[in-house]
């Protein structure tokens, strides 16, 4: 997958993450972006994980690939909210 393919993919992922998942994001555009990249990074190794998938190419463009990433992104964003409820209380 190329850089430019993946920028798309990120931005979509982390905009449809912070759609669903509630709470305030005070997040740009590039925040955003790595949000949905690093999301993809989770949904994919959960998705081997899980479904013991060990095809050699990653780079191909599935449909189930934005899912994961969307999915994959509401973790790292869920992450994020406990991270900075915890620094706000402490």
């Amino acid at each position: 997958m190329g850089i430019v393919a993946m920028i798309v993919v990120g931005l979509i992922a982390g905009l449809l993450a912070r759609a669903i998942m509630p709470g305030n994001d005070a997040m740009g555009w590039l925040s955003t972006i790595l949000l949905g990249i690093v999301g993809s990074f989770v949904g994919g190794l959960l998705a081997s994980v899980l479904l013991h998938d060990n095809t050699g190419s990653t780079s191909d463009f599935h449909p189930t690939g934005i899912v994961g990433s969307v999915i994959g992104a509401l973790i790292v964003l869920g992450i994020w909210h406990i991270a900075r409820r915890r620094r706000v209380i402490s």
